[in-house]
């Protein structure tokens, strides 16, 4: 069955879920807002790039999406992938593969592969998952140790001597702020789990480095100030060669993107007794990531973090996923501003978490 969840769920809709809905959305939109800004910085993006795919992207899953609860956005899975694409081919060549990577979703889903993703074994999931994990945290360490270091390579194997021959630019106040910042995380999800603790976390981190003035980098000093509208939507430049380049990285893309979210949509069931409905799902996340892609965005898939998030909240229809969008735009358009006192080192910690 292909038909979008919303338009099962909105034939019963009433005001107490839409209450409900309502706190979970903003709930997991400030809990998407700092991960987003990191994810695309952990990816070799600019940060405004995290935020346009949590808003294009995470409405267009929600609307067309198979489940009741997924939020959709960028995700960590995706940053070694994205950024040995930048590296190789580019920005754009990233906007075209994501591209690609939509259409490739929509034929999956057109042919009902959603439920191809039962055969896949937890063991080459869990392992792919530490992977990732192991990936994301060294890639963090730079900024979680406050280094100086020019050029980190994308490669595992050789980012460790680098990181190891910058040791000697190691910066007290930098790890202090994001130690300070990962047991906040700890804290919050142990003892105040319903609290948007991630926000708040990276938050009082911040503003103790602007408070006390300590050296430490952040959002604005590295980036600049973030855009406070959307780009315009445009076509991505394609041609017969960069077609052929790109289609493996397009394939890559569009696996980890089918994967995770219906990885995540199985989460969901579980959390919630429900039941998803994995083809629609895979149109979705096609759909998102042309709709990305046509924005200049990343790729995007499922989160399960926030997907978990949004049923621990409440979240009771895909409105919630709308509304998470929505709250996100709705910060881009009046407190872009605020997001450049964001301190690095607790971005980083974010990640590590």
């Amino acid at each position: 069955m292909r038909q979008p969840k919303i338009l099962t769920t909105i034939k019963t809709y009433d005001r107490s879920q839409f209450i409900a809905d309502l706190i979970a959305g903003i709930t997991v939109a400030m809990v998407a807002l700092p991960l987003s800004l990191a994810i695309a910085i952990a990816s070799g993006a600019a940060p405004e790039k995290g935020i346009i795919t949590a808003i294009i992207a995470g409405f267009l899953i929600s609307f067309f999406g198979g489940s009741r609860f997924q939020i959709g956005g960028p995700t960590g899975a995706f940053i070694v992938v994205v950024f040995s694409i930048i590296t190789d081919h580019g920005y754009d060549g990233l906007v075209l593969a994501t591209f690609m990577a939509g259409i490739i979703l929509l034929i999956a889903g057109y042919f009902r592969a959603g439920r191809l993703i039962t055969y896949v074994p937890e063991a080459v999931v869990s392992g792919f998952t530490i992977g990732i994990a192991i990936v994301i945290a060294t890639s963090q360490l730079p900024d979680f140790l406050g280094l100086s270091i020019e050029h980190v390579p994308a490669d595992f194997f050789e980012k460790i001597p680098v990181l190891w021959e910058g040791r000697g630019s190691f910066q007290l106040s930098a790890f202090i702020i994001a130690l300070f910042t990962l047991g906040s995380i700890i804290a919050f999800a142990h003892f105040f789990p319903r609290f948007p603790g991630l926000i708040i976390a990276v938050g009082i981190g911040s503003a103790i480095v602007y408070l006390v003035h300590l050296p430490v980098d952040t959002l604005g000093s590295r980036f600049g100030e973030l855009p406070r509208q959307l780009p315009w939507p445009e076509f991505p430049a394609i041609s017969a060669p960069r077609f052929i380049e790109l289609l493996p990285s397009a394939f890559v893309i569009a696996f980890l993107a089918g994967v995770e979210s219906l990885l995540s949509a199985m989460v969901a069931d579980r959390m919630s007794k429900g039941q998803h409905r994995p083809n629609a799902e895979l149109l979705a996340q096609g759909i998102a990531n042309i709709g990305s892609a046509f924005f200049a965005g990343l790729p995007a898939t499922g989160a399960i973090a926030r997907t978990a998030t949004n049923i621990r909240a409440g979240g009771k229809t895909p409105i919630a996923g709308i509304v998470h969008a929505i709250t996100i735009l709705l910060i881009m358009l009046i407190a872009a501003p605020m997001a450049g006192y964001l301190a690095m080192p607790a971005l980083a910690a974010l990640l590590m978490i």
